[in-house]
């Protein structure tokens, strides 16, 4: 009777888990293992809102594991050591995981796959985590893709689905002793912040699978059109799902193929080829940060090495995190992600235009705010994405484009109900004043509502004028 160990990290699921399925198959006994090492995942830790999904998932997964008559051992320490300690007591002969693609955990788990195998211990890693393996794709010049759209026409056309691996009935595990207690990893917060994470979020595999049939069934339809709007609940709500592998993208791909399939009119094919592109952006991120590794510290764009960010401002920077920047929509953003721990995506890039435009403030300062206060943060989604709206990545929004709050607001939130749930203080203000409110003295002198932090014609003419006295070099990797 052989034994293996089941390393689960961020796949904490056991449906379509290649991992633990290539395990049962294999093994008469498996140990399902999570080891807490966020040192191992330096500089970018998990952040505070991230330690608080990571805790309900792991505990849903304990459960789920439980209800199969298998449990999930907690370790806390260095993962080589854990694994190598856990194996040689049980005598498990082989250990598996499903890959990540973090620069510091491809390093890590390299070298710990060489010392199991070392130690004369099997190890396995299994692809899950994406469609395709950031080295499947290349260009025509066998060179890593730079813009999403030739990135996109590639995938898509090799994009092979299949659906997913059944989860097992019955786990056959070891009883062990000395177990460390899901509690005593400290996730939770000291201080009851976290009230609308737990009124927003059901985090678990059976959390994930209810958002995924809510979206194909009441959104889907829509998504096209609608994704774009905060005022509506028309996105999938599945990125931290996703993050922390609770559903795997191969499953969400088929199971909205298949709904295409059932019923294959022109709105769904629109809004489910557009929500496929979505899962493609989440692709060439991963796809980015392996051959970059470097793009969540340093500009992909190194043009952008000499742009005259504004010195750092501490007082500015609060506001807009605070959601006090006196621009509604940029205040409805950024009280969304502290209230909830997610943003809408439209918003995100206002937000963020915001802060590294208007306030030329470096997009570092919001990569690391986001990293803390999302649920969904994902270390190659965050990099490029900030990249992305401050111009200074590849396949960016030109820096030179600056969104206009305002008109965007006007646009995605015309009546004024997305800033009227997040910025309670302008509730009462009528649609045609509230996304600009400081053209009426009286509305913030009743409300309370400060005057913007900057002006936006003033401060976009300002960020344009230092994008024009940068060094014109040629841009490269």
């Amino acid at each position: 009777m052989t034994t293996a160990i089941v390393w689960f990290r961020r796949d904490l699921r056991l449906t379509d888990n290649p991992a633990l399925e290539a395990a049962l198959r294999m093994h008469a006994q498996v140990i399902p293992v999570y080891i807490d090492a966020p040192h191992e995942e330096a500089p970018w830790q998990p952040g505070a809102a991230s330690r608080w999904w990571l805790h309900h998932s792991l505990r849903a997964l304990g459960a789920d594991l439980r209800s199969r008559g298998s449990s999930l051992r907690i370790e806390r320490g260095d993962s080589l050591a854990v694994l190598g300690e856990l194996a040689r007591t049980v005598g498990a002969s082989a250990v598996y995981w499903n890959r990540l693609y973090e620069p510091a955990l491809v390093a890590r788990d390299a070298t710990l796959k060489a010392a199991l195998r070392a130690d004369g211990i099997e190890a396995h890693s299994h692809k899950t985590h994406v469609l395709f393996e950031p080295w499947e794709l290349a260009t025509a010049q066998g060179d890593p893709y730079r813009v999403f759209t030739p990135f996109w026409r590639k995938a898509r056309s090799c994009l092979q689905l299949r659906p997913p691996l059944d989860a097992p009935a019955r786990i056959a595990t070891p009883r062990l002793p000395g177990c460390r207690a899901l509690r005593s990893l400290g996730l939770l917060p000291r201080t009851a912040w976290d009230t609308g994470l737990r009124a927003t979020w059901t985090p678990g595999e059976a959390g994930a699978r209810s958002a995924l049939d809510r979206f194909i069934e009441t959104r889907l339809a829509d998504y096209a059109q609608g994704r774009d709007r905060p005022d509506r609940a028309a996105t999938s709500t599945l990125s931290a799902h996703l993050h922390f592998g609770e559903i795997s993208p191969m499953h969400v791909a088929w199971d909205v193929d298949q709904r295409l399939r059932a019923s294959d009119t022109a709105w769904l094919r629109e809004g489910g080829e557009a929500f496929l592109r979505e899962l493609g952006w989440r692709e060439f991120s991963q796809h980015l940060l392996h051959h970059y590794p470097h793009m969540p510290e340093r500009n992909l764009n190194p043009r952008f090495d000499a742009f005259e960010w504004a010195a750092d401002d501490p007082a500015a920077i609060a506001c807009w995190q605070r959601g006090r920047t006196g621009i509604p929509i940029i205040d409805a953003g950024m009280r969304e992600l502290w209230a909830s721990g997610t943003m809408h995506n439209r918003v995100r890039m206002l937000v963020a235009s915001f802060l590294t435009k208007n306030l030329r403030q470096h997009w570092l300062h919001g990569a690391r705010w986001f990293w803390d206060t999302l649920v969904d943060a994902d270390l190659a989604n965050n990099a490029q994405g900030w990249q992305w709206t401050a111009g200074v990545g590849v396949d960016a929004a030109p820096y030179f484009r600056i969104f206009n709050p305002v008109t965007q607001a006007r646009r995605f939130d015309p009546d004024g109900d997305y800033v009227r749930r997040w910025v309670p203080e302008l509730a009462e203000v009528p649609a045609a004043s509230i996304h600009e409110p400081w053209t009426d003295a009286s509305i913030l002198a009743r409300t309370g509502y400060p005057p913007p932090l900057v002006d936006l014609a003033i401060s976009r003419e300002s960020a344009l004028a230092a994008y024009r006295q940068m060094p014109r070099t040629p841009e490269r990797l």
